[in-house]
């Protein structure tokens, strides 16, 4: 009998296109689910008959609970090379190895600069204006050029973003607990003294931080209070780095320019959550990663990760 192999959140449709499958075909069976599983029940229920499944960056948290109610599964892949929400002890225990895949920094840090970009040239209300037949032009877009540029964190992100601003002729800044002189020096920008200093003097602050118990709800109402009025922020990184509350709040109150948003407490958005109608928000569904190139690492490295469990020698392994 084959093994089962369950692609998770397969929204588009294009996880068996995205790559090779037919290396593994005559061994597995490959089932994939473009909806969202919402509740541990569901998926429990969805999964219990899989050996195999494969599950997109970290939006699906596999805790102890549901591990063990997975008596099936022997391999499970996670895109990326770092994923918070397995818990791998339990894995351990349920004899389930855990596999990653290469992924790549270009399309988060593409997505970075089209939310900036959309936010300071007002393209949402514009476009839509245009083709309403509403007014032709109604706001007054933000410079770039001779702005200044508060990155948090200069990771492989981070540090790609910068380039971008510089090329564009802005004041780059970063910021993060552990960043040095050095480092800043090495990548073109000017290490900002404190974050309270990156937040009240820059006019873009765009996050780029690892979500961890240091960085969780560090920007919170009293940080989100020091930016500017005309200030916009981007975050691309994780949902709990940015106080989803304090946020919409600042939003609603126009204590903010704007906010362009790619990650949420909850994904998918439930129907009728406040940040699918917050004014001066450009929200995108976590695109950061989606790519035809991420997708064709993805997925040709779940396959690969399957032939070697199978072969008895399993590659990336995380945990």
């Amino acid at each position: 009998m084959n093994l089962r192999c369950a692609v998770l959140d397969d929204f588009q449709g294009v996880a068996t296109t995205s790559a090779d499958w037919s290396p593994v075909l005559d061994r597995v069976e490959v089932v994939s689910f473009p909806e969202h599983f919402a509740s541990e029940d569901q998926l429990a229920d969805a999964l219990a008959d899989f050996d195999i499944v494969v599950t997109l960056r970290e939006r699906v948290p596999f805790p102890a609970s549901l591990l063990d109610r997975l008596d099936r599964l022997k391999l499970l892949v996670a895109s990326g090379m770092r994923n918070s929400v397995i818990d791998f002890a339990a894995a351990e225990r349920n004899g389930v190895t855990v596999c990653g895949t290469k992924s790549s920094s270009t399309p988060p840090v593409e997505l970075t600069w089209a939310l900036l970009l959309g936010l300071a040239r007002g393209l949402v209300t514009e476009t839509n204006a245009l083709r309403t037949d509403g007014p032709w032009q109604s706001t007054v877009g933000a410079d770039l050029h001779g702005r200044r540029l508060g990155l948090l964190g200069l990771g492989k992100i981070g540090s790609r973003v910068a380039q971008v601003g510089l090329a564009f002729g802005m004041d780059v800044v970063a910021w993060s607990q552990n960043l040095t002189e050095a480092r800043a020096k090495e990548c073109g920008v000017t290490l900002a003294s404190t974050k309270e200093e990156l937040l009240s003097t820059s006019d873009f602050v765009s996050v780029h931080l690892a979500l961890s118990e240091r960085t969780r709800g560090l920007l919170g109402p009293a940080e989100l209070a020091l930016l500017k009025p005309t200030a916009y922020l981007v975050n691309t990184s994780r949902a709990a780095i940015v106080d989803q509350d304090a946020l919409l709040a600042a939003l609603c109150e126009a204590r903010i320019a704007g906010a362009g948003v790619d990650v949420f407490d909850i994904e998918p958005l439930p129907s009728g959550h406040p940040m699918r109608s917050a004014p001066r928000l450009l929200a995108t569904p976590h695109l950061g990663y989606v790519s035809e190139s991420n997708y064709r690492t993805y997925y040709g490295h779940a396959v690969e990760d399957i032939e070697a469990f199978l072969a008895g020698s399993p590659v990336r392994r995380l945990g």
